[in-house]
């Protein structure tokens, strides 16, 4: 979809929901043949298709409700909420993106929760990570119910890491660079690590560590200060020095298990496919750690993913929308659709069952919780993504100026904050 087409479609979408906000009465809530509410549903992706597999729980407590469930590539995905929203025939509850919510919430197309955490507690902000709460509301209102989330972490190959002189991981931006460099040295078309510089949030946690907060409080980019400018120049090192392939055209787990690639950062899906593609790599030559952090006296660092859910404003089955989602939030459940998905609990209780807190596969990924932080949430992001990643091609592949760059970033950037 273009530029100018989405604009189209965005100006629809609001003013449809004037019109809607005009109207005397709220369109009542389809029914089965039998009398069961139907409550719409939208998941994107492994988790829409999932999601039906979760959903005969919820209509055996819930024998009146009807959940019809629908799976839409993430691919389409946000043209077809935008296109749905705006002709008033989406679903009631929607799995969203984090970076989504600030431009729908913005529209106005999503229902604001907070008539109902009185009578559904699981709605409640202080359910969640810190990071998490930091994308629940816009402007005031509660637009998001985190449904689960994910954070990336260092992974590292102990056996190699050992041969170089570390027995234990690098926890400092020394410590990465100089195991990096030495784990290059072993030449033969070896790495140290490998970095996704074309990964939209790649450079966020290295800022943050470096004292920038991207985007200020007062709506001002921060990409040509000094401290994201340093944060870039460590990054860029790595590829300049030759310690990280410039071009991947290498396949990440084959490398990992090969030692080419001893060190990469990603999420928790990585370790189920570690498990299960490299079946001879065993658990004491790999592991994972917490981001490095700036030096000994710093913090880590690390970006929060996932997804929430939301109820668009025009539904019409409001109420059993926010006992779906209270649902989903149950503590209980979130363990079930870990165990089915392997996707992280949000809520910080469901981290107490004993089937999380004795996995030590995943607990590095809740210790980076507690530091893990969103995107900006604000709502041009997803195009100042796209300036980062373009500049920092240009920087690793072209060799161009980080300065420079980031001063063209920072004047693009403030010019759609401004808008």
């Amino acid at each position: 979809m273009t530029k100018t087409w989405k604009t189209v479609v965005a100006c629809m979408l609001i003013f449809s929901l004037i019109l809607s906000a005009c109207g005397n009465k709220e369109e009542a809530a389809a029914t089965t043949s039998d009398g069961k509410r139907v409550l719409k549903v939208w998941g994107m992706g492994a988790e829409g298709t999932a999601l039906s597999k979760i959903v005969p729980d919820f209509e055996k407590a819930n024998p009146d409700i009807k959940v019809e469930v629908q799976a839409i590539p993430w691919d389409n995905a946000h043209d077809k909420l935008l296109t749905a929203v705006a002709s008033k025939k989406g679903p009631d509850v929607v799995q969203m993106g984090l970076g989504w919510i600030p431009e729908f919430a913005d529209a106005g197309a999503l229902l604001d929760l907070s008539s109902y955490t009185d009578k559904y507690p699981n709605l409640k902000v202080d359910n969640f990570f810190k990071g998490a709460q930091q994308t629940m509301t816009y402007n005031d209102q509660l637009v998001g119910i985190p449904w689960y989330i994910d954070t990336r972490v260092l992974f590292y190959r102990a056996d190699l890491l050992k041969e170089v002189g570390y027995n234990e991981p690098p926890k400092t931006w020394t410590e990465l660079k100089d195991a990096a460099t030495k784990l290059a040295a072993r030449g033969n078309g070896n790495y140290g690590i490998l970095l996704d510089s074309q990964d939209q949030v790649f450079t966020l946690p290295f800022a943050w560590e470096n004292g920038s907060e991207v985007i200020g409080s007062d709506n001002k980019a921060q990409f040509n200060q000094p401290p994201y400018v340093d944060a870039v120049k460590y990054l860029s090192s790595f590829f300049t020095e030759k310690l990280a392939p410039s071009q991947v055209d290498l396949k990440l787990l084959p490398s990992f298990g090969e030692g080419i690639i001893p060190m990469f950062i990603s999420g928790p899906w990585s370790v189920q496919q570690i498990k299960d593609e490299l079946p001879d790599l065993k658990d004491d030559q790999w592991g994972t750690v917490t981001i490095p952090a700036k030096d000994e006296s710093g913090k880590s660092a690390s970006i929060l993913g996932g997804s929430s859910l939301s109820v668009f404003s025009s539904a019409t089955n409001k109420d059993d929308a926010a006992k779906f989602i209270s649902y989903m939030n149950e503590p209980e459940v979130q363990v079930k659709w870990y165990e089915l998905t392997k996707d992280l609990p949000s809520t910080t209780k469901a981290w107490e069952d004993k089937s999380l807190a004795s996995n030590k596969d995943i607990q590095t990924f809740r210790t980076q919780m507690d530091t893990a932080r969103p995107a900006p949430f604000v709502k041009p992001w997803e195009s100042i993504a796209d300036l980062i990643k373009a500049a920092m091609q240009e920087i690793t592949i072209g060799g161009a100026d980080v300065q420079e760059q980031m001063d063209q970033v920072n004047s693009q950037a403030d010019d759609l904050l401004a808008n």
